[in-house]
């Protein structure tokens, strides 16, 4: 009996290992794909005549983060034709942002720039009552939403309304009601103290995106958003009820997207990538925000999550190897899945993404991909999460905050 239980493990992890490289060979196709589809958009883009169409960017403020301030700067510095504005919503005026806000209205005096108090709590998800609040005071039809420290090229807001395709748009059929946008991590802290920092980063350049790049092509069409860049236009926004319906929502991007895709509109790609700053997390800190992630995913997409685990097919070679006793069949297994792991993660961090810290800390994959599969498999084990220090149960995508002891 244990003989045959050990040869049932080799087979399974043999089959995971070589779906998994099947996985690897798939996003890979799919980040060439985009690769050349952004290269046509940024060429069009660069012929097309300026856009003149309005857009409001909301931004939630909660605290200080790494390189904030910054980010800010980025959104004010556009080569946008258009008119656009900025809105910065705080629970209190007494939040250390404010301060922040106040710095960057004396900087670009020429910018329609406002920070508005919005104090009323209309949900467990703070970010999204702020922004319901928020949205009350914006002058456009295009709303922009995005974190905190999100930082843009001067190009972010052009090849954002691009994407909408505002100058292609025939009557009959389905219009593009919102835009989103890949994003790189940019890791904070030393060699030490940042190494879950680069372990996020390294997960979000060499596997999240290109994830994205290969569910677009296989459910024809992205049918989500990425918290990274949310642009939805106000009709689509208001057949959906507005953004009330999200405030008890923790994947309130995911939820945006997929309700305005539920609706009739399209979800679109822009040609831009923008950048998040993952701050030097504690190992703590790490696993609360990679399971609040991964658990969200499990409960907005039960499937999905599920179908994960081929997405773990270095992890499965290893295994492979061990349960075969080092066979040269599982060494083989083990070489040809780390190069096409290694292509992969190359191609969509350092091409699709140009993000400069993945070929320095390649060397990380390996021990990231082992660390992301026992994650993707504690997800399971709960439906609790925390969230800036607070503990919530997730139930239907709603978040019912735990009382503390």
């Amino acid at each position: 009996m244990p003989h045959e239980f050990a040869r049932a493990i080799e087979i399974a992890t043999t089959a995971l290992a070589v779906a998994g490289m099947g996985y690897f060979l798939a996003a890979l196709v799919a980040a060439r794909i985009f690769l050349r589809v952004r290269r046509k958009a940024i060429v069009r883009i660069a012929d097309a005549p300026p856009h003149a169409v309005g857009i409001s960017i909301l931004k939630s403020l909660k605290g200080l983060d790494p390189g904030m301030i910054d980010a800010f700067r980025s959104h004010c510095r556009q080569e946008y034709q258009g008119p656009f504005e900025l809105l910065f919503g705080v629970q209190s005026l007494a939040d250390p942002a404010a301060a922040a806000v106040e710095q960057l209205i004396g900087e670009f005096p020429s910018i329609p720039i406002s920070l508005v108090e919005c104090p009323r709590q209309l949900g467990t998800n703070g970010k999204v009552s702020t922004l319901v609040q928020l949205a009350e005071h914006a002058r456009h039809d295009v709303l922009l939403i995005n974190d905190s420290d999100i930082t843009v090229s001067p190009r972010y807001l052009e090849r954002v309304l691009a994407a909408f395709g505002f100058d292609r748009e025939q009557a009959g059929g389905s219009r593009v009601g919102l835009v989103t946008a890949l994003y790189r991590g940019r890791a904070h802290g030393g060699f030490l103290s940042g190494l879950p920092a680069r372990l996020e980063s390294m997960g979000i350049a060499t596997d999240f995106m290109a994830s994205v790049l290969l569910a677009r092509i296989v459910e024809r069409g992205l049918h989500y958003g990425l918290g990274s860049t949310l642009a939805v236009r106000r009709e689509a926004l208001d057949a959906i009820g507005g953004l009330m319906p999200l405030v008890d929502q923790l994947a309130d991007d995911y939820e945006l997207g997929a309700r305005v895709a539920a609706a009739g509109f399209r979800v679109e790609l822009c040609a831009e990538v923008v950048e998040t700053a993952v701050p030097a997390y504690s190992w703590r800190g790490f696993v609360d925000h990679q399971l609040r992630w991964l658990r969200a995913v499990r409960d907005a997409r039960p499937g999905g999550y599920a179908g994960l685990v081929v997405t773990h097919g270095f992890a499965w070679a290893v295994l492979n190897v061990l349960a075969s006793g080092l066979s040269p069949v599982s060494l083989w297994l083990l070489a040809l899945s780390f190069f096409l792991r290694l292509a992969m993660a190359m191609t969509a961090g350092a091409e699709v993404l140009a993000d400069r810290q993945v070929l320095p800390w390649l060397w990380l994959l390996p021990a990231r991909d082992l660390i992301a599969m026992g994650l993707w498999a504690a997800g399971f084990a709960g439906n609790t999460v925390v969230w800036r220090g607070e503990r919530f149960r997730l139930r239907g995508g709603r978040l019912d905050r735990i009382p503390s002891e």
